[in-house]
């Protein structure tokens, strides 16, 4: 306990010498790659912070190993609440455990054939999966060792860009104002992954690095909701900050759903925008989807029967977390995913201007 709360108290010793004045990225600044700085930013340069260990200071995975779901090794680094973000392509399944995100934020990974980068934010508990791609050419993402609003940002190895990971967007360098595509994850614990996806790879503890994956690097960080290592340029105390939150968002707009509004499991239709949406979740687990044409008509309910059934309609049709009929008059048809993310309250008003909070 004595070293866990000396390694805490060193880091957070760090970080705060890091979020000084002095080490805001702004022109001229010595000490800084010049291509941060001659480059045009669509952020705001003075709200940019250099976090500390510098460029690939956190490095990235970019030869990922992965075990199966029922090799006794997993046993050794995952229990079951743990966190993992999952993605399925075809007939791969991949689960990558935030434990092991923690300490490498961005899993440069092939997914199906597909080149496809893994990122999340430990300050702001968000995650991506986007398509390794800057231009016409495949690339792979780092880390680096710059914040914006206390949230990653990564760089493309092909050209030396960087891109705000919670704003989708390309902030600097040669591909400014570009968009990522994103790739649809999903966000569980790993006991419900596992039984949802028994056939499902996970990432390793073992990856080359001399990384404790046991060990959360930031020490209190999550559960003290007074405490940011960096700022942030607009909070909002409707929600305690590092509450995690649904946000399901477009463009500057954001509809955010708490854990709390789903209880033991609830299928809620709502608006946002221009769109009707269906979010299916329980404590541990939030979707959502697009509902479009005749299935803005069907009536849903939760209904996580079986690890294939997440949930149910007035039809009778049965649905999978991937939001595809399984069973019923309607199998095989799928409804669209939102684009929506799982973060820290604290995050969404610092990226977002309209946003709407769900209540019961």
């Amino acid at each position: 306990m004595k070293a866990k709360i000396l390694f805490f108290t060193s880091l957070v010793l760090v970080f705060l010498s890091c979020s000084s004045d002095n080490n805001l990225i702004t022109d001229g600044d010595d000490g800084i790659d010049s291509s941060q700085v001659t480059n045009k930013w669509t952020i705001p340069i003075d709200e940019v912070f250099d976090g500390g260990p510098g460029k690939d200071g956190i490095p990235s995975i970019d030869s990922p190993v992965f075990l199966d779901a029922d090799n006794v090794m997993v046993e050794t680094y995952m229990s079951d609440d743990d966190l993992v973000i999952g993605i399925v392509k075809g007939d791969v399944v991949k689960a990558y455990p935030i434990r092991v995100l923690d300490w490498h934020e961005v899993v440069n990974d092939d997914v199906f054939g597909d080149k496809i980068t893994i990122s999340y934010c430990p300050l702001t508990g968000t995650a991506f999966g986007w398509e390794s791609v800057v231009g016409d050419e495949f690339t792979e993402f780092g880390v680096s060792g710059l914040l914006y609003n206390t949230n990653l940002i990564l760089y493309d190895r092909e050209s030396g860009s960087y891109w705000s990971q919670l704003k989708l967007e390309c902030v600097n360098g040669e591909f400014i104002g570009s968009i990522p595509k994103v790739v649809n994850i999903i966000e569980t614990t790993w006991g419900l992954w596992k039984e949802m996806f028994p056939k499902t790879k996970i990432l390793s503890d073992e990856q080359g690095f001399g990384r404790n994956y046991a060990e959360y690097p930031y020490g209190g960080y999550r559960e003290d909701n007074s405490f940011l290592f960096f700022p942030v340029s607009k909070t909002d105390n409707a929600i305690p900050k590092k509450n995690r939150v649904h946000a399901i968002i477009q463009g500057r707009s954001a509809k955010v759903f708490e854990f709390r509004s789903f209880g033991e499991g609830k299928a809620i239709k709502s608006k946002f925008l221009s769109d009707t949406i269906l979010i299916i979740g329980n404590q541990k687990m939030i979707n959502s989807y697009v509902l479009e044409g005749q299935h803005s008509n069907l009536i849903f309910e939760y209904d996580f029967s079986t690890p294939e059934h997440y949930f149910k309609d007035n039809e009778g049709n049965k649905w999978n977390v991937l939001g595809v009929a399984v069973e019923g008059p309607r199998e095989g048809e799928e409804l669209k995913p939102t684009n929506s993310l799982m973060s820290y309250w604290f995050a969404i008003p610092a990226f977002f201007s309209n946003i709407q909070i769900f209540q019961n």
